[in-house]
């Protein structure tokens, strides 16, 4: 546009009308966390095929997940995603290593009882393990919040030697203007990882109780040890690691730099268990830690796996009374899938469903839209599960939010449920397409600034939930 007019003639100016068209957005970009072969430690790396996975962190790791997950999400339909890789060397020779080469330290954690029931956990911290491995005593106190503050809110004072460590008023609950205790500790603290234990009851009932507890030392081999005749290959790993930090880019948390991202898998975290390099609590801790994740960021979802060699009704079991699991950002699939061994050493193997899932939400997402739920599809690459479900064992698990992968003659193994991981609403219903009624958050088409619009399946119809979400 001419800034002056010195002289005779036509001269054209545009003028920019009106708001600009909103600008579209990828609404399926998943992220794994799991073990590798080779590649950076804790960075979250972009790969777009298959080909760069294995150009970027190696190929298939006997006794792991995280790569033949991989290789399902991009079979089932996935364009991109970003994979954070844990810290540790894969072993050669069955004996496995941290990435210093050192053998596994023990963990120094403490759980805190809640104020209504000393009996249930409210909070477990654990040292960092360069805290733990220095030594020295590590306490954590819990006071009363400043004066004139909710009852839900307390203060917290992590002390080592002369070092001290305080977070006023914060809180187990989530909002706009308050401080929540797991976000505040997990991103500031220098000393300590926390992690929410589920319990029953409202925010002042779960929180801790005052007091000052010591951390103590726990034996790593607590935790269930590998099926006889197995050798552990992965290496050492704990709940804290996993869950990472999000200014070290590390792990779970390390995620929130990634906007794009709408869908979260640790497929790993069930091999570790497997390998008995977890114990079931650190499995529920992870996994609560991946949905808190989730909920704070507001615009991704957890996809769970449940833990191996479970019937139908040892799931309902798990579900209902160990897990206990309630977000409408996570989604909870059972059960296992059989794919082939790519070892050959055998002409199957059995894997958590996270990895194909995504896959075939990317894949809904780009041959339907959002607005269809990602049921009624068929698990490409699957050859078997490891249960076979009947329709009254699924009436049994649907209503309490775990989704289905059944075998039907003529029609392959399908997906045969989109629910979140909690109950449904009284009145809610399923229909014949594996969809229920129940509202699970996805990531929308379209972005304008700091606003995001959402869609919410209901047996496979969709409304804008902007206003309820935001």
């Amino acid at each position: 546009m001419a800034t002056a007019y010195l002289s005779p003639g036509v001269y054209v100016e545009e003028v920019d009308r009106g708001s600009k068209p909103i600008e579209g957005v990828g609404t399926a970009v998943a992220a794994f966390v799991g073990f590798a072969e080779t590649g950076p430690v804790g960075q979250p790396t972009l790969v777009t095929n298959w080909s760069q996975f294995t150009n970027t962190f190696g190929g298939f790791v006997k006794g792991g997940f995280l790569a033949p997950s991989v290789y399902g999400y991009f079979n089932n339909g996935g364009g991109t995603a970003y994979v954070t890789r844990l810290p540790g060397e894969i072993s050669k020779n069955g004996h496995s290593t941290s990435t210093n080469g050192q053998t596994a330290r023990p963990l120094v954690r403490a759980a805190l009882p809640n104020r209504s029931n000393a009996a249930l956990s409210s909070l477990e911290f654990t040292a960092l393990e360069t805290v733990a491995a220095e030594g020295g005593d590590l306490n954590v106190e819990v006071r009363g919040a400043d004066e004139g503050a909710p009852d839900d809110q307390f203060t917290v004072v992590v002390k080592r030697g002369e070092t001290e460590e305080t977070f006023t008023n914060v809180t187990l609950g989530r909002g706009r203007n308050t401080r929540n205790v797991v976000e505040t500790i997990n991103r500031e603290s220098k000393l300590v990882r926390v992690a929410e234990r589920e319990a029953a009851g409202n925010l002042t009932e779960r929180a801790p109780a005052p007091g000052t507890y010591p951390l103590a030392r726990v034996e790593q081999a607590a935790a269930p040890v590998p099926a006889a005749g197995k050798t552990a290959l992965l290496p050492a790993v704990n709940s804290a690691e996993i869950i990472g930090d999000a200014a070290d880019r590390t792990g779970i948390n390390g995620l929130e730099v990634l906007d794009n991202v709408t869908m979260v898998a640790i497929p790993d975290l069930m091999a570790a268990y497997v390998d008995g390099r977890i114990s079931d609590e650190g499995v529920r801790a992870v996994q609560t830690a991946l949905m808190n994740h989730c909920e704070a960021m507001r615009d991704r979802v957890a996809i769970l796996d449940c833990p191996p060699n479970l019937n139908p009704q040892q799931m309902r079991e798990w579900r209902q009374n160990v897990a206990g699991y309630d977000s409408k950002y996570a989604a909870l699939y059972y059960p296992w899938i059989k794919v082939a061994d790519p070892s050959g050493e055998s002409d199957g193997i059995l894997i958590p469903p996270s990895g194909h899932m995504a896959g075939i939400w990317a894949r809904n997402d780009s041959e339907r839209g959002v607005h269809k739920a990602p049921a009624n599809e068929i698990v490409r690459g699957a050859i078997g599960l490891e249960a076979q479900l009947s329709r009254n064992e699924q009436d049994t698990l649907n209503p309490i939010g775990v989704n289905c992968i059944r075998a039907f003659p003529g029609r392959g193994i399908r997906v045969w449920g989109a629910a979140p991981s909690r109950a449904i609403q009284p009145g809610a219903i399923s229909t014949s397409a594996g969809c229920s009624t129940t509202s699970r958050s996805r990531s929308t088409t379209a972005r304008n600034g700091s606003s995001s619009s959402r869609t919410t399946w209901t047996c496979g119809a969709a409304y804008d939930a902007t206003s309820a979400l935001s």
